[in-house]
Formats: C-alpha cells, structure tokens, sequence
C-alpha cells in the first residue's frame, strides 16, 4: 500500500521512552478520535532531518494548533533511547511534536514509505512524509521523493491544510 486520502491509517505499536523505561504505544489508540499529524522522516540526527524538517514543524505546532491540530508526532526508524537523546538535543517535545520509534520499520513498511540509501549508510529508512490524520483516516497527505525534504515540512503542510 501506499499512503495515500481516505485510507485508515494503519495501527502500530511504537516506541517511547516513559517514565520507566522504554514502552509501547498503539498508534491507533492515539489517533482515534483526534486530529493529528503524523509525519515520517529517514532518521534521528541525520542532517536534514535534525536541521531541517523536524525543526520546521517545532516552528508551526502552535498554528497548527490554532487549526484544530491536537497533536504531531514524528515517526522515526529509531529505537526508544536514540528517540529520547533526540529529544533531549533538540527541544522537539518542548517543541511541540511527539518522537515516536518504528524501531522495526513495520509501520514504514506497511505505509510503502520505507528507503534504502546504502552509499550513505541508511538502510530499511522512510522517505518523508507528512498526513492529517483525523479520527484514524488521512484527509492530507504530502509525500516528497527521496532525497527530498520540500512539501512534508511543517510550513509547506500547514500551507496544505
């Protein structure tokens, strides 16, 4: 499948880092009911994604909020604890947006957003992405080509919506 409007977002179980330690959390739970953003990215401290596009929406949460928005998460190819160090360099949850690990790629996979870019070291990554996912169904959905961070960031999908 590929993500795309009108298609129920499927359920994941993603990590976080709690209170006690690493934890699970369906996504499915998290999205009933409720507008959110869910946007995708190749992965924790890589370049773009540090600089760039998880910046961009830390940038817009409140104007996204201000649309009825109760919520962005990024998903990242990531285990709990790179997540957490993540959060800890760049503010991205005082920021507005909630880290949250596909450390298996499942999700990825299943959204046909996964990537493999072995001459710079990144394999089983997701290309990004960007979807408004209202009550578990996508109603937007901005999707760049590889290599590319343009129409999945913050400011470009709240132009979008």
């Amino acid at each position: 499948m590929t993500l795309s409007k009108g298609q129920v977002f499927p359920d994941a179980q993603l990590s976080v880092m709690g209170p006690d330690g690493p934890a699970l959390v369906s996504l499915a739970d998290k999205l009933k009911g409720r507008k959110v953003i869910v946007f995708g990215l190749p992965g924790a401290f890589t370049g773009t994604c540090s600089t760039t596009h998880l910046p961009s929406f830390m940038r817009v949460s409140k104007a996204l909020a201000e649309k009825g928005v109760e919520e962005i998460i990024c998903v990242s190819v990531n285990d709990p604890f790179v997540l957490d160090a993540w959060d800890k360099a760049t503010g991205a949850s005082a920021g507005g947006v909630t880290l949250m690990g596909d450390a298996t790629g499942a999700l990825t996979r299943e959204l046909g957003m996964a990537f493999d870019a072995p001459a710079i070291g990144l394999t089983g990554r997701s290309n990004r992405y960007a979807a408004l996912v209202e009550d578990g169904v996508v109603t937007q959905v901005n999707i760049d080509e590889p290599g590319v961070c343009d129409i999945s960031t913050g400011e470009r999908f709240l132009e979008a919506i």
